[in-house]
């Protein structure tokens, strides 16, 4: 379900390297390992709906976070996700809501994440849920970059939100 959306709901962005990169980010430990810090939004599929059998539910979106096991003030939201459908219907927001009061009753102070330098739209999208770039080694477009942050080639844009 999830490897799915990892590739249609970015609408062919980055080719089927981009999707392969994506999939190959959210591999099955992180639901094995991360159940209760992570969310996953279904609803129920007609039949003919895009992911949809008339049967079980649909995907609508998902929050991959965990609890920092080395920094017990940070928690971490690693991956999240909306369908195209219901983006700025509000649900991502109540997905990084929900994840800031888990992190909160379980006692983190901040919280962080990072992006890609090319997705504008995480970007804009972390800056008005409360989070601040933090410094790169460089900057593109007005926004700090961490160069090669995961490994050579794949720079990356850091983010943390004090809660």
């Amino acid at each position: 379900m999830l490897q799915g959306a990892l590739t249609d709901w970015w609408g062919g962005q980055g080719g089927e390297a981009g999707a392969q990169q994506r999939r190959l980010l959210l591999p099955r430990l992180f639901l094995q390992h991360f159940s209760e810090t992570s969310f996953l939004v279904e609803e129920a599929a007609p039949a003919g709906a895009e992911g949809g059998t008339g049967e079980g539910a649909a995907l609508r979106a998902f929050l991959i976070g965990f609890l920092s096991q080395s920094d017990p003030e940070t928690a971490y939201i690693h991956f999240v996700a909306v369908h195209p459908e219901g983006r700025r219907g509000g649900l991502g927001s109540a997905l990084y809501r929900r994840f800031f009061e888990l992190a909160r009753a379980h006692g983190r102070a901040r919280v962080r994440s990072i992006t890609s330098p090319v997705n504008r739209n995480s970007v804009a999208y972390h800056k008005r849920m409360g989070f601040r770039i933090e410094p790169g080694d460089r900057v593109e477009d007005g926004v700090a970059v961490h160069t090669d942050y995961d490994g050579p080639g794949l720079d990356r844009v850091s983010f943390v939100r004090e809660l």
